[in-house]
């Protein structure tokens, strides 16, 4: 079997803000989009609301591509933005917006899926970066699969950015999780024996006539029904560019080493999914500042422990691809925190699931803002 190629592609979705109320933006006018189509041609599409909008890498070879493509596409996006008094932020939840002001953009698609699930698609005022790694072999698509689930828990505490959603603290780093948990298809993907078993499930929920087709299954993680890709979805987006750019490269590098075991005729053990849910659970929560379980000493152990073995653990990898210095960087996630944890010291003094003073509010979304466009 030749090796993968291992390509990579992030997709970011950001929140527009009105930058004098501070609110999202609840119709920005169409005129923005059509100059940011005009600019980023198919790289750039309106999201579900209206007040979000998605961009999307072409396939790329290393991360510095990644980063100039990333950075290109918030540059245009806040640029053309700030003619019509607007900005994106690149965060999960918007600090105090209410999801009962939002409008879902009139496309046919989604169209469908606000008809489908009702109030449980209005209240998706939430973004997420997903990264695409390409896996061409069906088979090893699936293998690599099964065994990448251990690891979202992982990548979730490192991206959180959510800890606000209407005015409150939820007491969790990443609401967002939350919201989307709603939907159906969602969460830890379960194991599958073969490419055909997965295939065959998919199946038997289109012919039935439930999902026109696999792009409506939203794991955490699942094999692209677009692209010979498995796309991870787990991460909250990142404000700073450096904290997405290196947890993409970290993705990518536990793809491979993944695929290193397997050349050795090894693999990395499988633990059932509602093991995994509990770390999911406590990433969500705590984020950096969690105590994940250790299955193999059953015991919890700090996240920022875990994370130099991690690191370590795919340096070869990082070598491989020329991103030393991306990997380096998740210490520095876990040394500083992340976006939640930033925007959480702009509420400092508010108890858990209570208001927060509106002129703090409005400072948390101008951090955002400024964060987001800091790579620019």
């Amino acid at each position: 079997m030749n090796e993968p190629s291992f390509s990579i592609g992030v997709e970011e979705e950001y929140l527009l803000v009105d930058t004098a109320t501070r609110d999202l933006a609840r119709s920005p006018p169409a005129e923005l989009f059509t100059a940011c189509e005009t600019a980023l041609k198919d790289q750039v599409s309106p999201e579900f609301l209206k007040c979000q909008i998605e961009v999307g890498t072409p396939v790329c070879e290393t991360l510095a591509e990644v980063r100039g493509e990333l950075a290109g596409f918030r540059r245009t996006v806040a640029s053309e933005a700030a003619v019509f008094g607007l900005a994106p932020i690149a965060a999960s939840t918007h600090p105090f917006a209410e999801w009962t002001d939002q409008a879902h953009t009139d496309k046919e698609r989604y169209n469908e899926i606000a008809k489908s699930l009702q109030v449980v698609a209005k209240r998706m005022v939430i973004c997420g970066m997903h990264v695409h790694v390409g896996i061409e072999d069906e088979e090893l698509r699936i293998e690599l699969f099964n065994q990448l689930a251990y690891f979202l828990p992982h990548l979730l505490a490192l991206s959180t950015s959510s800890p606000f959603w209407r005015g409150r603290k939820t007491g969790l780093k990443s609401y967002r999780l939350s919201v989307f948990n709603e939907m159906p298809r969602t969460g830890l993907p379960p194991a599958f024996e073969s490419h055909s078993n997965y295939r065959h499930t998919v199946d038997i929920l289109t012919r039935a006539g439930v999902l026109e087709d696999a792009t409506k299954i939203w794991w955490d993680l699942r094999p692209s029904d677009r692209f010979p890709t498995l796309e991870m979805r787990i991460t909250d987006v990142c404000p700073l560019l450096d904290d997405a750019v290196a947890i993409a490269a970290l993705y990518r590098c536990l793809c491979r080493m993944l695929y290193r075991l397997r050349r050795a005729n090894l693999s990395w053990r499988r633990y059932s999914r509602f093991l995994l849910a509990e770390n999911r659970w406590q990433a969500q929560r705590y984020g950096t500042a969690a105590r994940l379980i250790d299955f193999g000493r059953n015991e919890t152990s700090p996240f920022k422990d875990m994370v130099g073995e991690l690191v370590e653990l795919v340096m070869p990898d990082a070598v491989h691809f020329g991103c030393e210095q991306e990997l380096d960087h998740i210490r520095a996630i876990t040394s500083r925190g992340t976006s939640a944890d930033r925007q959480l010291a702009l509420a400092e003094g508010v108890a858990e699931d209570a208001a927060v003073p509106k002129d703090r509010l409005d400072r948390i979304v101008d951090h955002l803002v400024r964060e987001t466009q800091s790579c620019l």
